[in-house]
């Protein structure tokens, strides 16, 4: 076991660190106020690899593993957890969905396009009666005229109102359960298809999320991705490697709130001493530093099974399930550190607590994880 970087990584981290910190954290808090989705930093983004990180050089991609891809999250996540998001989303879901169910044509046609951000991409799973129970999906899609027509509705899809192109789940045999949901790739402008309600969210304010709707959605046979009855099954694939970005992502916004405090503690000053220098606030920063490398690893683990072809069921949703933890006790121990001043927007973590949350939440709950952890655990 090597656990020391190679030069390409640093080089990558201090690439995307510095990318972060001169094209992001100038405007954090004015896209997190103003809900302003930052398109052409995205499309920056784009142009670094960033967009399309864990997909081969021959169709647009940057060629890297998930080790590679974990530190571009950790990066993002330390300065703005939205753009992180929407990096995750994008790469994770849309991208790999096709790249890992898709035929030649499909993954020739929308690859190259998503990978250099020349379109963006989102991922519909979760339904308002299908969340984490996502079996339990209501929309449909019917075989009709040499045409698959759709009707229902998404939501929580993350992009949805900038996406090109759109992954959805449907249903095209209901008595088949879990083997009777199909996954389908639909462009921007397809009659019958538009985006819905834009949400309102605590945090992560600048990624958008909302519904995405079918009316009598016409697409063409070539737009099945995957083999007929097996979107479900595929996109439990999908989330194995989704987990882990947002398991990176947990880390680089605990990340960020550790060094917001690390730094606070130095400077503020109460009872004529820095509060660093007090053993209380040495021991939260002291656990914050252990609990963050501890989350590191067991998510460069999962990556680095992932990138030798293994199966990271149990990994990934370990390393998600301890890191999205971690990450709120390090946001909540971070604010505390700061005192009041934690509380106001003039401060870092004041977002990086509100933006945590999500991280125990998406791409499967805490509660999610525990089952599909015991469930592996089981099988031995």
């Amino acid at each position: 076991m090597d656990f020391e970087y190679s030069t390409e990584q640093l080089h990558l981290r201090k690439t995307i660190r510095n990318f972060a910190e001169t094209e992001i954290a100038p405007h954090v808090l004015e896209w997190d106020e103003k809900q302003i989705f930052p398109l052409d930093l995205i499309k920056k983004a784009g142009e670094l690899g960033v967009m399309g990180a864990i997909f081969p050089e021959e169709l647009g991609g940057a060629g890297f593993g998930y080790i590679e891809y974990s530190i571009i999250m950790e990066e993002l996540a330390r300065v703005d957890p939205s753009v992180a998001l929407i990096v995750a989303a994008h790469n994770s879901l849309c991208t790999n969905h096709i790249y890992l169910a898709g035929n030649e044509q499909q993954r020739e046609k929308y690859i190259p396009k998503l990978a250099t951000a020349e379109w963006i991409g989102c991922w519909s799973l979760t339904e308002p009666e299908a969340g984490s129970d996502a079996a339990g999906t209501r929309s449909t899609a019917a075989l009709k005229d040499g045409h698959w027509v759709l009707n229902g509705g998404k939501t929580f899809t993350t992009n949805a109102h900038y996406a090109d192109v759109c992954v959805a789940m449907a249903v095209t045999d209901r008595a088949a359960s879990q083997h009777g949901i199909s996954a389908f790739i639909l462009e921007r402008g397809t009659p019958g298809f538009c985006v819905g309600k834009k949400e309102n969210k605590l945090g992560m304010r600048a990624s958008a999320t909302g519904e995405v709707l079918f009316a009598d959605c016409r697409l063409p046979e070539t737009q099945l991705l995957g083999k007929r009855g097996e979107g479900f099954v595929d996109s439990l694939r999908i989330l194995d490697g989704g987990r882990i970005s947002i398991a990176a992502l947990a880390v680089g916004i605990a990340q960020g709130a550790y060094e917001a405090a690390l730094k606070y503690s130095k400077h503020r000053k109460q009872f004529g001493r820095f509060i660093s220098e007090f053993q209380a606030i040495q021991d939260k920063l002291a656990n914050m530093a252990t609990d963050i490398e501890a989350a590191r690893w067991l998510v460069y683990c999962a990556g680095a099974r992932k990138d030798g072809g293994k199966r990271v069921t149990r990994e990934s949703a370990m390393a998600k399930l301890f890191a999205s933890e971690m990450a709120v006790k390090a946001a909540d121990a971070a604010l505390q550190i700061h005192g009041g001043y934690g509380f106001i927007k003039d401060y870092p973590v004041e977002k990086f607590y509100r933006d945590v949350k999500l991280c125990t939440i998406g791409e499967g709950t805490s509660e999610i994880q525990r089952l599909v952890i015991a469930r592996q655990l089981l099988k031995e």
